[in-house]
């Protein structure tokens, strides 16, 4: 079943007024297969604009609604559509021992590293090259490209609900600091560095200093290709907290990336 027979076959049993629960298992099932393959993915990139594919998720939140709460290996407890990932050597991905978890439902590209512990979440795609970092969370349905390295302790937020959302996007070659948080559906198009300790929303504001203006507002907050990011801050501008000279969070693109960024944010070959 090819992705235009899967994505018909799916959308008519999603419309069923009495879906059945052996119905609805079947194609959640599908699905799951679909997405481990890569044959699938959450959200992807049509016309140079990122699009959600909400069929995928309504099919992935069967497997919550229809599955039963169980006992899984290692003492715990879930529901029993919600396994853990299965990799084979074939698959030509790197998890190291220690304690990571894989949900079921993502594809992980060859050349993968998975450092421990981690996390992935259903409907993640991660592409070829990219390193998942130890204490690194991968969020449900998150898009991450290419050689992206997702450094210690960051934060890729996911989302399944509401159907629509955007889950965040992690274009290709981009490079995530440490104990960084990247949330609702925050797009970072590609080449782009985002310094250790950086949070972004769809709500928090970016100053570009190279452009001298703050990014422009739309549904998602969008880091552009090649932009340096770093945490920084702004001074109230009136009421109580100017006259105690205070200051909100206010991340700042100090540069736009070169072949030195470049060069000092490479994933070191050794490693792979």
């Amino acid at each position: 079943m090819n992705k235009t027979q899967l994505k018909t076959k799916a959308i008519k049993t999603l419309e069923k007024k009495n879906l059945k629960k052996i119905e609805a298992l079947i194609i959640y099932r599908k699905v799951i297969k679909a997405l481990e393959l890569g044959a699938i993915r959450v959200a992807e990139k049509t016309d140079n604009r990122w699009i959600v594919n909400n069929w995928i998720k309504e099919a992935i939140l069967l497997g919550f609604k229809y599955g039963e709460l169980t006992k899984l290996p290692g003492g715990y407890f879930d529901k029993n559509t919600m396994q853990v990932r299965k990799l084979k050597l074939s698959d030509k991905v790197r998890v190291v021992p220690g304690g990571s978890t894989i949900r079921c439902g993502t594809y992980l590209a060859p050349g993968t590293i998975i450092m421990p512990p981690a996390y992935i979440n259903i409907g993640a795609y991660i592409d070829e090259g990219s390193m998942i970092d130890s204490h690194a969370l991968v969020g449900s349905c998150a898009q991450i490209g290419k050689n992206v390295h997702l450094s210690a302790a960051s934060q890729i937020g996911g989302v399944l609900e509401p159907i629509g959302a955007m889950p965040v996007i992690i274009e290709n070659n981009v490079f995530i600091g440490g104990n960084c948080g990247i949330y609702e559906g925050t797009i970072v198009q590609k080449d782009a560095v985002i310094g250790s300790g950086v949070i972004l929303t769809k709500s928090t504001p970016v100053f570009d200093s190279v452009n001298n203006r703050f990014i422009k507002k739309t549904k998602n907050l969008i880091i552009p290709q090649n932009a340096v990011v770093v945490s920084g801050s702004r001074p109230i501008k009136s009421g109580p907290g100017k006259k105690e000279g205070l200051h909100l969070y206010c991340p700042v693109i100090v540069k736009y990336r070169d072949a030195k960024t470049s060069s000092a944010t490479a994933l070191e070959d050794l490693l792979r």
